[in-house]
């Protein structure tokens, strides 16, 4: 098992951590960032599915897009990738996110990501947590 930490702004991974996979993770939070929704469900295997607190699993293509185009209600913002840690078939990450919601008010909040990758670097599967106080 490998880890990276990145101060950067941008996500970068140094060195020969730099595996397929976790290339196509760290470009999933660029097109996210820059509202390319074909892009980014490109990077998703056509079955795929997503985990995501408040809603019920999303699968296949179809609904990863009618989620990011109309369900999500995050309008635009900026993901910081401050850990990654990875095997074979997963890629785990860690950041903090900033920007605004569909109803105009401010978020910033820190979450974490694992994305499970196919023998084509395609995510079969991504499950997403927040920092939340909850219980």
């Amino acid at each position: 098992m490998s880890t990276a930490t990145t101060p950067s702004v941008t996500p970068e991974v140094d060195g020969d951590f730099q595996t397929p996979a976790v290339a196509a993770v760290l470009r999933y939070y660029a097109l996210v960032d820059q509202g390319d929704v074909p892009g980014l469900v490109a990077l998703f295997a056509p079955d795929a599915t997503y985990h995501r607190p408040g809603y019920q699993p999303i699968g296949g293509s179809a609904a990863l897009t009618a989620f990011y185009l109309d369900q999500r209600v995050i309008r635009e913002g900026k993901h910081t990738i401050n850990a990654v840690v990875a095997n074979s078939q997963q890629v785990a990450v860690q950041g903090t996110f900033a920007g605004v919601l569909r109803d105009g008010r401010s978020v910033d909040l820190r979450f974490s990501d694992f994305f499970t990758v196919g023998a084509d670097d395609r995510f079969t599967r991504r499950d997403t947590y927040f920092f939340a106080p909850l219980v």
